[in-house]
């Protein structure tokens, strides 16, 4: 085959069955021997020669899995002009200049400016924090080239990039799998797939020279139940010869040789599988707000129109109302919204990210997270460690036993001192740690590390006062150390059924025997040993080679069971997102007892695990009514998670999803939020919304809490302005309909929102009382309507009392010019109902949530006691300044605040037993 066909087959197609865009013929790499693989890639175990690298890197590219491109600041701005306040904020200010009301239209688009610039920069900050993420990723492989053709191959580290479709790679304990590879050679090899199929446990790769289908064998141990053994870890993924870009070496080394790079990989191919065939729809953020806004936007346009139709219709008046009609669409504007929300936003994530080290990407999905009332995550990484402790150690009736530990323990330490393992096994370890053989008087001979097709561990050991004598220690999967016992086939069976018990309660099992043996001198040993002889640590003419024959007969000495490792911090985690209202879902690719195990170990009660055969039978509608009462789905595929996650969401739910892998795509972008750790893949990394220094439950929670500050915080800004506009709106239709003038002239309007947009500012530093942070906060815009509608009717109330007595004023024959006191009295009742609106509504949910926790906690509101303070001596204080004339008010008689005194306090009293009801 000629080079370039070679190259163009390898470079432009995935090596798993797939026409070639050059001949249309297919071809399977996955399929052929390793002879016919290399032929195919016009390759060989010496590698590529330099030139030939070249060659390929310049006609394929580099081996770069495409990135999404972080957005400009310009863009980041230009896009957030789209949000509806902003855009209905932007009309109205070029309405006001249209008309000549330039004052309130520099203020207008000033706030559009600088809510676009906030949100812009916010989110253009986590797009730099996520380019630095990405700069963590290994970057190197350690290749076989050769300079030239007839020269000797050399071993070098080269950057990933440059790797290309027949490169032959090493790969060792603790490297990242740099590419989609086909395995040469393998000593010990197992690989962790974590991040392409959910597999918590590393699998056994080898190479094979005629592959085959995957058989169960190939995919679980059955009593390592938590190796997965489902439909959805068949295919290619299972095949012992393959190793593929994302996965990571435990144990073992090997040779390989590159099959695909870039965008032909499994990673690249399954990122670009799983995206979804349309747009996501909108996060609960959006919802929310999109709902509140659309309606408040349908009362704007149809305001002006209103003030213009009754003035002309009851007084006469035509276009020079239009500047009014407009000041008053101002007025239900809540201008400073985008403000409000973006700073607060802004500032929760900024805290995040500091006191936490959780990068907010998408500034909606801090309010998201705070709404989020299910989270759905894996168990791996999460909730266990990813290693393994040991349970219990028990004799063959199921009895503790400390002596079995202690045999295994030997087997372990002396394994680990003999054999020369690349890198200790996670089980040896977990024995280790559980018992200490040191103190033991047995002198370690020989030793045989676990072998993935044998599925056992043998040592040899002495013992100083039994000389002439070997004991042998075997430890290994239940079914070959058993196969190796002498044992009735009653009593065999009556074991294999007692481990099963307990690998089908979530717990590894490890059989352990003994035999004894008389010692043998070398030259006795060769005869036997030659075809697989034990390591040994000791000189030629000492006794330390023993034969596999010699591991039958055995006596049986009882199990070790094993259990994931709890993450310290997940049981507190767990409980303190359920005092949050948060409930937690367990979405994982394990063993269905595996999984519930470790709920039980963490104080979570499992109820029945649902596994993935029995989602596969359900419709839609019934695995919705499952999913609520189900709290672990069990052998799951990415499938599998994002059909959970779309159920929940469209049942009414916020949905939150933890994961870290190519197989978390599809649920991450189904949620209402996305989270993954920094070490995940970087294509879920890049999809999600929120990034985790850890995958700790934890920062979740902290997280959680942000997120439900901002939102409590928006919700109590938007409840008190909102409210205090419809008021004033109601007001000012009414008052254009009685008065002989109009109710407030367009300064006035302008300063008094002016007034109260500065007063708002402190809604972004305000800092909720703990108790409103125990349940999910979302904005529900049916019920938040509600609720404004009938706090603006109070408002309203109480602007018509202050009409009531500034009644007098406007009919008596007093000399004061009767429209400049009406301005005054009303624009000072304002100013002084709305500082009363934000206090109450911040107090008054905070005394009603003391009185239904029992908390006494009485502290002053912080900086909006302040402001609310400030805008209610502007209220008094404005009308006699200096300004006053400017603006068409005059100072007021005594007896108007007396009287007005009398109005607040009947308003306060009436929207304190309001605001109590609604919070109880």
């Amino acid at each position: 085959m000629a080079p370039d066909t070679a190259a163009r087959g390898a470079g432009q197609q995935p090596p798993w069955g797939s026409a070639s865009p050059a001949d249309g013929t297919r071809h399977n790499l996955a399929a052929l021997t390793s002879l016919q693989v290399l032929r195919h890639l016009d390759t060989g175990p010496r590698g590529l020669t330099e030139a030939q690298a070249e060659e390929r890197l310049v006609r394929f590219g580099g081996h770069t899995i495409p990135e999404r491109r972080t957005e400009s600041w310009p863009r980041l701005f230009g896009r957030s002009l789209r949000d509806p306040f902003t855009a209905v904020l932007l009309c109205l200010g070029l309405v006001s200049a249209a008309v000549a009301a330039w004052g309130t239209a520099c203020v207008i688009l000033c706030l559009v400016v600088v809510s676009c610039a906030l949100r812009a920069s916010g989110e253009h900050r986590a797009d730099r924090s996520m380019a630095g993420l990405r700069e963590l990723v290994a970057t190197t492989a350690t290749v076989l080239r050769r300079a030239d053709p007839d020269g000797a191959p050399r071993l070098r580290d080269i950057p990933v990039g440059e790797l290309v479709p027949g490169d032959v790679i090493r790969i060792g304990p603790g490297d990242l799998v740099p590419a989609d590879v086909r395995l040469l050679r393998a000593s010990g090899l197992t690989v962790r797939q974590a991040a392409l199929t959910g597999e918590s446990t590393a699998v056994t790769k080898a190479p094979v020279d005629a592959p085959g289908p995957p058989t169960l064998s190939d995919l679980s141990d059955p009593f390592t139940p938590s190796v997965p053994s489902g439909p959805s870890y068949g295919g290619v993924f299972a095949q012992r010869h393959l190793c593929f870009q994302g996965s990571s070496v435990a144990t073992g080394s090997g040779t390989a040789v590159v099959l695909a790079t870039g965008a032909h990989t499994r990673l690249a191919s399954a990122s670009r599988g799983s995206l979804p065939p349309k747009p996501p729809a909108r996060s609960a953020f959006d919802r929310c707000v999109h709902g509140i806004s659309w309606v408040l936007i349908r009362f704007m346009l149809l305001t002006p129109p209103l003030v213009l139709m009754a003035d002309a219709a009851l007084r006469g008046r035509g276009v020079e109302t239009l500047p009014f009609a407009v000041a008053v669409a101002v007025g239900l504007t809540p201008e400073m919204l985008p403000v409000i929300v973006t700073a607060c936003l802004a500032r929760g994530a900024s805290l995040l990210a500091r006191t936490h080290q959780v990068i907010v990407k998408r500034l909606p999905a801090l309010h998201d997270l705070g709404a989020v009332d299910v989270l759905c995550l894996d168990k791996t990484g999460t909730l266990t460690q990813d290693r393994p402790v040991v349970h219990r150690a028990l004799d063959g009736e199921g009895r503790d036993d400390p002596g079995v530990l202690r045999w295994a323990a030997v087997n372990a330490w002396w394994t680990l001192q003999l054999a020369e393992l690349p890198t200790p096994d996670a089980l040896d370890e977990a024995l280790l740690d559980a018992a200490d053989p040191e103190d033991e008087q047995d002198d370690g001979v020989a030793a045989l590390p676990f072998d993935p097709l044998r599925r056992l561990a043998t040592v040899v050991v002495r013992h100083p006062r039994r000389l002439g004598v070997h004991t042998l220690v075997v430890k290994g999967a239940v079914e070959n150390v058993l196969g190796r016992c002498v044992l009735e086939e009653a009593e065999r069976a009556r074991l294999l059924s007692l481990a099963a018990r307990h690998a089908d309660d979530g717990l590894r099992v490890l059989a352990v025997a003994t035999a004894e043996r008389p010692a043998r001198t070398r030259a006795r040993a060769c005869a036997s040993a030659h075809s697989h002889p034990y390591t040994s640590a000791h000189t030629p003419d000492r006794p330390g080679d023993r034969a596999p024959a010699d591991e039958r007969g055995l006596t049986f000495r009882g199990y070790v069971t094993f259990r994931d490792a709890l993450v310290p911090t997940a049981a507190d985690a767990l409980e303190a997102l359920g005092a949050r209202g948060v409930t937690v879902k367990i979405l994982t690719g394990d063993h269905p007892g595996t999984a519930a195990r470790a709920c039980r170990d963490l104080g979570l009660d499992p109820g029945e695990v649902v596994a993935a055969d029995r989602m596969d039978a359900l419709s839609d509608a019934e695995l919705a009514e499952t999913v609520w009462r189900t709290t672990v789905f069990a052998r799951c595929a990415p499938e599998h998670k994002a059909r959970i996650a779309a159920l929940l969401r469209a049942d009414g739910h916020t949905v939150g999803f933890l994961g870290d892998g190519v197989n978390d795509l599809p649920a991450l972008r189904a949620a209402d939020v996305g989270i993954a750790p920094r070490d995940a893949v970087d294509v879920a990394r890049e999809s999600a919304d929120v990034v985790l220094a850890e995958k700790d439950l934890t920062a979740i929670e902290h997280a959680v809490t942000a997120g439900r500050r901002s939102s409590v915080t928006i919700a109590t800004y938007l409840r008190s302005t909102l409210s205090s506009n419809l008021g004033n709106v109601i007001a000012m239709l009414a008052a254009g309909m009685l008065l002989p003038f109009l109710p407030m002239l367009p300064a006035q309007v302008l300063a008094q929102n002016l007034c109260f947009d500065a007063a708002q500012l402190a809604f972004a530093y305000d800092r909720p009382h703990p108790d409103v942070l125990r349940r999910p906060t979302a904005l529900r815009p049916r019920a938040f309507l509600r609720v404004i509608t009938g706090f603006g009717a109070l408002n309203a109330v109480a602007d018509l009392a202050t009409f009531g007595i500034l009644a007098p004023a406007v009919n008596g024959p007093d000399g004061m010019d009767a429209a400049t006191v009406f301005h005054s009295g009303w624009f000072t009742e304002n100013l002084m109902t709305q500082a009363l609106v934000m206090m109450l509504l911040r107090i008054g949910r905070r005394t009603a949530e003391n009185r239904t926790t029992g908390h006494g906690d009485r502290r002053l509101p912080g900086p909006i006691g302040w402001a609310a303070t400030g805008l209610a001596a502007a209220g008094v204080l404005l009308p006699a300044s200096p300004l006053g004339p400017l603006l068409g008010l005059t100072a007021l008689p005594l007896l108007y605040y007396v009287l007005l005194g009398a109005v607040l306090a009947l308003y306060a009293g009436s929207l304190t037993a309001v605001v109590r009801r609604a919070a109880g």
